[in-house]
């Protein structure tokens, strides 16, 4: 195994030798629940550009990781805030991404994808009425059904800044739930994840949002497969859980808590869709297969060491998860760089990332001890790490 220095919480730097991967059990669906990988982009480092205004991506090896995900039995939640969506990645950009995955999905018999709908390309401000949110939500909705998309209902920035009450969302979301063509997935993202969504819903209180989300649904239930919950509260979700009508999804977005939430209780469980699935895809499958035998002891046995790794990578400022996502995809050889889109990659600290370094090798989820070490340590020279 490889051996190097690593930086403590107090500044001191310790040897650590890494341990050897763990070999993940191989499974295809069908699968006891519906598991969606949002994925993340690669950027091109050797773009003329300028990093922080420029979303230029390298579409091969992006393209390319959809297929990893692909193979490995998971679905692809395509061009969401993992994507770096709000966060680098334009609508101009995202279309692009869109197009490209349903047309590399084809050549995978069985693959699903679903892509985000927003209306990043209408800038919150005071003059953006609701009507102005309703016709930016259509033009993204029209664009992916006529790409042959199926719709991931994103929340909107510029509906948190001109909505005035709670009616205002139903307003939009009955309009664009009566002109989809087939059912959308419904996200709610929280305020950690995105600070420009405070008070989603028409409510700053999660629970009273919860109402006014939950009269969306069920008044437009034959148009909702799912809604996707990012609050990171595993109380809340399953609260929200068991109030949704029959046949309407239950999606985690929780980061957090997922094992416990995917594997349910008696009264129901939750699907995924998940940012975290993106660097800890290799364990799912198998997770998930134990889950269609019934055997909990080993679908948590694959599940419990990632959960410290996810809930490191989704530490608060939540937002800046995407760089630590993109840091194992870096360690585990899907890209040759840790260059990201907008310059994200400085979003987090060398003990942020040394600490990352060892929840992956605990959870057995660097795929090769050796790569990963060497790609490590040129992180650590780069902040003065010897």
């Amino acid at each position: 195994m490889a051996r190097l220095d690593l930086p403590n919480p107090d500044g001191s730097i310790t040897s650590f030798t890494t341990s050897p991967p763990r070999a993940f059990a191989k499974a295809l669906p069908p699968y006891p629940r519906i598991a969606f990988a949002a994925a993340h982009v690669v950027a091109d480092p050797l773009a003329e550009q300028d990093p922080w205004l420029d979303a230029k991506l390298d579409w091969e090896r992006t393209i390319a990781f959809r297929k990893h995900l692909w193979s490995l039995g998971l679905g692809v939640a395509e061009a969401m805030d993992t994507a770096q969506r709000g966060m680098g990645l334009d609508w101009a950009a995202a279309q692009q991404l869109i197009r490209l995955s349903l047309d590399a999905a084809k050549d995978h018999p069985g693959a699903m994808i679903a892509s985000g709908a927003g209306t990043d390309h209408l800038a919150p401000g005071p003059d953006v009425t609701v009507d102005g949110v309703i016709r930016a939500y259509e033009e993204q909705c029209e664009a992916i059904e006529k790409m042959g998309g199926r719709i991931i209902l994103m929340a909107s920035r510029a509906l948190a800044k001109a909505a005035k009450t709670p009616a205002d969302y139903e307003r939009v979301y009955a309009r664009i739930l009566g002109a989809v063509r087939e059912p959308v997935i419904i996200h709610w993202l929280g305020e950690m994840f995105d600070p420009a969504l405070e008070g989603y819903w028409g409510h700053h209180d999660h629970m009273a949002a919860m109402e006014t989300a939950l009269s969306v649904i069920h008044a437009h239930a034959h148009k909702v497969d799912g809604v996707k919950i990012s609050l990171l509260d595993e109380g809340k979700e399953i609260t929200m859980r068991r109030r949704l009508p029959r046949g309407v999804r239950m999606y985690t977005g929780d980061d957090f808590n997922y094992a416990e939430l995917i594997a349910g209780d008696a009264q129901g469980h939750s699907d995924a869709l998940l940012g975290i699935f993106d660097p800890i895809a290799p364990a799912v499958g198998g997770a998930l297969a134990s889950l269609a035998k019934n055997d909990l002891p080993s679908f948590h046995d694959v599940l419990a060491p990632t959960v410290p790794l996810s809930r490191h990578i989704f530490k608060a400022p939540t937002r800046f998860y995407k760089t630590g996502v993109v840091f194992m995809a870096w360690l585990n050889g899907h890209q040759d760089h840790f260059v990201m889109v907008g310059g994200q990659q400085s979003t987090r600290s060398i003990q942020h990332f040394s600490k990352l370094f060892r929840l992956a090798d605990a959870a057995g989820l660097l795929s090769d001890p050796e790569r990963a070490a060497s790609r490590m340590r040129q992180l650590l020279a780069l902040h003065g790490v010897a």
